[in-house]
């Protein structure tokens, strides 16, 4: 259950951008064996992170980073984190992000249930987004999927009581079992009636869901809220 580091050089500006705002925006942490691996026990002080107190906001999976670098701008108040393992993908977000003078988001360069596991302490997270994961379509590879069982439990630890998984995927079947998924998990009621959730007006509309339209895929978007600990 992890992401798969993507090939590919960068950019020269993307490059630039890393050598430049990595120490603004990419938190550094220990690794463990692989390169986007996290030591056990290496848990961060969000407070001393970010150098406030507020609500944080944490999306697997950010890609370019086109839906946090625009939550981040619009909620000031709300701390923001990004993990994702491309990283040409968190070079462009840093390089939006610093145009648009979001200083409330930071950035991990790891595998998301490392993070969620290692890096950040248990119920510290207000919102855990997890929105157009890879799919691994192919049935083969099904079993790599971020949604899968084990997942439910990884998440519940982090989020706070009353905090709020938001997921959405344009892949039928990933979408469905993402449902079963969580209406397995004792941790979590969902927040919404019939089959699927409204979509989460805090998601900007990016060109990748646009074009998902335009070839005729549904968009699905589901939502939970973590049970409070007994």
């Amino acid at each position: 259950m992890s992401f798969v580091r993507r090939s590919g050089r960068m950019s020269d500006a993307q490059e630039r951008a890393w050598s430049v705002l990595a120490p603004r925006y990419v938190i550094e942490v220990p690794r463990d064996r692989a390169a986007t691996s996290i030591l056990p026990d290496s848990a961060i002080d969000p407070r001393a992170v970010w150098g406030r107190d507020a609500a944080l906001v944490v999306e697997i999976g950010s890609g370019q980073g086109h839906a946090i670098v625009h939550a981040a701008t619009s909620r000031p108040d709300a701390d923001f984190l990004a993990i994702e393992v491309f990283r040409a993908g968190l070079a462009r977000t840093m390089l939006d992000a610093d145009r648009a003078g979001a200083r409330n988001l930071r950035l991990v360069e790891a595998n998301a249930p490392e993070v969620l596991q290692h890096l950040l302490p248990a119920a510290s997270v207000d919102e855990l987004w997890i929105f157009f994961p890879d799919p691994w379509h192919k049935k083969k590879h099904t079993k790599r999927r971020l949604v899968a069982e084990g997942f439910a439990a990884i998440a519940a630890g982090v989020l706070k009581d009353g905090g709020m998984l938001r997921l959405a995927t344009d892949w039928e079947d990933y979408a469905l079992q993402m449902r079963d998924v969580m209406a397995a998990a004792p941790d979590f009621e969902a927040t919404f009636e019939g089959e699927w959730a409204p979509r989460f007006d805090g998601r900007v509309l990016t060109a990748f869901e646009r074009k998902g339209a335009r070839v005729g895929r549904d968009i699905r978007d589901l939502s939970y809220r973590r049970v409070a600990r007994s």
